[in-house]
């Protein structure tokens, strides 16, 4: 049987992981904001800001 070599407190901190809601506010405008045309076999990507 396997053993797991970590303490207890290293068990907390991974379930606290998570992304910060400044992050996800900013991946999610950035989202909005992305454009991509496709011209016959090229795609542009524009950034609509």
């Amino acid at each position: 049987m396997a053993k797991f070599y970590f303490s207890s407190s290293d068990r907390d901190d991974q379930k606290r992981l998570g992304p910060k809601k400044i992050t996800v506010d900013f991946l999610l405008n950035y989202s909005k904001a992305l454009s991509v045309i496709d011209c016959n076999s090229m795609k542009f990507e524009a950034l609509l800001n």
